[in-house]
Protein backbone atom coordinates (compact mmCIF):
# COMPACT_ATOMS: atom_id res chain seq x y z
CA UNK A 1 0.00 0.00 0.00
CA UNK A 2 1.22 3.12 -1.24
CA UNK A 3 2.13 5.69 2.14
CA UNK A 4 0.29 8.28 -0.37
CA UNK A 5 -2.73 6.84 0.37
CA UNK A 6 -1.99 7.60 3.86
CA UNK A 7 -2.31 11.00 3.49
CA UNK A 8 -5.13 13.05 4.54
CA UNK A 9 -6.87 14.65 1.26
CA UNK A 10 -6.22 18.71 0.49
CA UNK A 11 -9.29 20.41 1.09
CA UNK A 12 -9.52 22.33 -1.91
CA UNK A 13 -12.26 25.01 -3.10
CA UNK A 14 -14.58 25.34 -6.19
CA UNK A 15 -13.15 27.99 -8.41
CA UNK A 16 -14.34 29.71 -11.38
CA UNK A 17 -12.63 29.31 -14.50
CA UNK A 18 -11.01 32.43 -16.31
CA UNK A 19 -14.43 32.30 -19.08
CA UNK A 20 -16.44 32.09 -15.69
CA UNK A 21 -17.55 28.74 -15.81
CA UNK A 22 -17.64 26.95 -12.12
CA UNK A 23 -15.65 23.94 -11.74
CA UNK A 24 -15.61 21.12 -8.89
CA UNK A 25 -13.38 18.31 -8.16
CA UNK A 26 -14.44 14.80 -7.69
CA UNK A 27 -12.73 11.94 -6.22
CA UNK A 28 -12.90 9.09 -8.78
CA UNK A 29 -13.30 5.81 -7.52
CA UNK A 30 -14.15 2.20 -8.91
CA UNK A 31 -17.07 -0.79 -7.56
CA UNK A 32 -17.11 -3.39 -9.70
CA UNK A 33 -16.17 -1.73 -13.83
CA UNK A 34 -18.08 1.57 -12.88
CA UNK A 35 -16.23 4.40 -12.07
CA UNK A 36 -18.07 6.88 -9.22
CA UNK A 37 -17.47 9.96 -8.27
CA UNK A 38 -17.49 12.22 -4.96
CA UNK A 39 -17.14 16.05 -3.91
CA UNK A 40 -13.52 16.21 -2.85
CA UNK A 41 -14.79 17.89 -0.09
CA UNK A 42 -16.32 15.57 2.11
CA UNK A 43 -13.36 13.44 2.04
CA UNK A 44 -11.26 13.53 4.83
CA UNK A 45 -8.50 10.92 4.20
CA UNK A 46 -7.86 7.79 1.91
CA UNK A 47 -6.85 4.47 3.98
CA UNK A 48 -5.71 1.40 3.25
CA UNK A 49 -8.37 -1.48 3.93
CA UNK A 50 -8.00 -2.46 7.76
CA UNK A 51 -9.68 -5.32 9.89
CA UNK A 52 -12.68 -3.89 11.56
CA UNK A 53 -14.51 -4.55 14.73
CA UNK A 54 -17.94 -5.96 13.88
CA UNK A 55 -20.86 -4.62 15.52
CA UNK A 56 -23.58 -7.20 16.41
CA UNK A 57 -26.92 -6.71 14.39
CA UNK A 58 -25.52 -3.86 12.56
CA UNK A 59 -26.83 -3.73 9.03
CA UNK A 60 -24.51 -5.82 6.37
CA UNK A 61 -23.61 -3.17 4.20
CA UNK A 62 -22.14 -1.70 7.77
CA UNK A 63 -18.52 -3.92 8.40
CA UNK A 64 -18.45 -2.81 11.46
CA UNK A 65 -16.41 0.26 12.88
CA UNK A 66 -12.55 1.50 13.36
CA UNK A 67 -10.60 3.87 15.90
CA UNK A 68 -9.65 6.58 13.71
CA UNK A 69 -6.96 8.77 15.93
CA UNK A 70 -9.56 8.05 19.12
CA UNK A 71 -12.76 8.50 17.35
CA UNK A 72 -14.54 5.74 16.59
CA UNK A 73 -15.66 5.81 13.23
CA UNK A 74 -18.38 3.49 11.18
CA UNK A 75 -17.22 2.24 8.11
CA UNK A 76 -19.88 1.18 5.22
CA UNK A 77 -19.11 -1.66 2.44
CA UNK A 78 -20.54 0.20 -0.51
CA UNK A 79 -20.34 -2.91 -2.75
CA UNK A 80 -22.97 -4.83 -0.21
CA UNK A 81 -24.54 -1.33 -0.20
CA UNK A 82 -25.29 -1.32 -3.97
CA UNK A 83 -25.76 -5.33 -4.09
CA UNK A 84 -22.73 -5.38 -6.27
CA UNK A 85 -21.89 -8.81 -5.52
CA UNK A 86 -19.16 -10.22 -2.80
CA UNK A 87 -16.92 -7.85 -1.62
CA UNK A 88 -13.14 -8.92 -2.11
CA UNK A 89 -10.63 -7.32 0.37
CA UNK A 90 -6.88 -7.00 -1.59
CA UNK A 91 -4.27 -4.26 -1.28
CA UNK A 92 -6.07 -1.95 -3.39
CA UNK A 93 -8.96 -1.63 -1.15
CA UNK A 94 -9.30 1.46 0.25
CA UNK A 95 -11.33 3.33 2.78
CA UNK A 96 -12.24 6.73 2.06
CA UNK A 97 -13.02 8.67 5.78
CA UNK A 98 -15.61 11.24 4.94
CA UNK A 99 -17.02 14.00 6.52
CA UNK A 100 -20.68 14.48 6.37
CA UNK A 101 -22.45 17.23 8.07
CA UNK A 102 -19.64 16.99 10.71
CA UNK A 103 -20.51 13.18 11.02
CA UNK A 104 -17.14 10.78 9.92
CA UNK A 105 -17.60 7.80 7.90
CA UNK A 106 -15.29 5.41 6.44
CA UNK A 107 -16.87 4.17 2.67
CA UNK A 108 -15.19 1.39 1.31
CA UNK A 109 -14.80 1.00 -2.21
CA UNK A 110 -12.50 -1.68 -4.51
CA UNK A 111 -10.13 1.37 -5.87
CA UNK A 112 -9.34 4.97 -5.46
CA UNK A 113 -8.09 6.19 -8.62
CA UNK A 114 -7.73 10.01 -8.78
CA UNK A 115 -9.35 14.09 -8.65
CA UNK A 116 -11.18 14.54 -11.40
CA UNK A 117 -12.05 18.46 -12.19
CA UNK A 118 -15.41 18.94 -13.84
CA UNK A 119 -16.68 22.49 -15.31
CA UNK A 120 -20.71 22.65 -15.26
CA UNK A 121 -20.97 21.96 -19.40
CA UNK A 122 -19.25 18.13 -18.00
CA UNK A 123 -22.16 16.93 -15.94
CA UNK A 124 -25.39 15.82 -17.29
CA UNK A 125 -28.61 14.66 -15.44
CA UNK A 126 -28.54 11.06 -14.43
CA UNK A 127 -31.68 9.30 -17.07
CA UNK A 128 -34.00 7.28 -15.03
CA UNK A 129 -33.14 4.15 -15.85
CA UNK A 130 -33.19 1.81 -12.84
CA UNK A 131 -29.48 1.51 -11.80
CA UNK A 132 -28.15 0.31 -8.16
CA UNK A 133 -28.30 3.79 -7.19
CA UNK A 134 -31.17 5.45 -7.63
CA UNK A 135 -30.90 9.09 -9.32
CA UNK A 136 -31.99 10.74 -6.30
CA UNK A 137 -28.85 9.55 -5.10
CA UNK A 138 -26.87 11.38 -8.17
CA UNK A 139 -25.54 14.27 -8.84
CA UNK A 140 -25.16 13.51 -12.53
CA UNK A 141 -23.33 11.63 -15.12
CA UNK A 142 -19.42 13.68 -15.61
CA UNK A 143 -17.65 12.92 -18.79
CA UNK A 144 -13.62 13.22 -18.60
CA UNK A 145 -11.50 12.34 -21.99
CA UNK A 146 -13.08 8.74 -23.01
CA UNK A 147 -14.35 8.31 -18.88
CA UNK A 148 -18.10 8.44 -17.70
CA UNK A 149 -17.98 9.05 -14.04
CA UNK A 150 -21.35 8.66 -11.73
CA UNK A 151 -21.42 11.34 -9.22
CA UNK A 152 -22.80 10.37 -6.13
CA UNK A 153 -24.26 13.07 -3.83
CA UNK A 154 -22.69 11.39 -0.73
CA UNK A 155 -24.77 13.47 1.04
CA UNK A 156 -27.83 11.94 0.34
CA UNK A 157 -26.90 8.62 -0.10
CA UNK A 158 -25.80 9.15 3.74
CA UNK A 159 -28.99 9.85 4.24
CA UNK A 160 -30.84 10.50 7.45
CA UNK A 161 -32.13 6.68 7.22
CA UNK A 162 -28.79 5.26 7.04
CA UNK A 163 -27.11 7.68 9.06
CA UNK A 164 -28.96 6.74 11.76
CA UNK A 165 -28.64 3.15 11.49
CA UNK A 166 -24.53 3.98 10.98
CA UNK A 167 -24.91 6.44 14.05
CA UNK A 168 -26.15 3.81 16.28
CA UNK A 169 -23.94 1.39 15.27
CA UNK A 170 -20.74 4.06 16.17
CA UNK A 171 -22.18 5.00 19.81
CA UNK A 172 -22.91 1.53 19.99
Amino acid sequence: MSSALMQPVAQPVDVVSPVGTAIREFLAFTLGREEYGIDILKVQEIRGYESVTRIANAPDFVKGVVNLRGTIVPVVDMRIKFNLGTPVYDELTVVIILNISGRIVGMVVDTVSDVITLETEQIKPAPEMGTVVTTDYLLGLGTYEERMLILVDIDKLMSSRDMGLIEAVALG
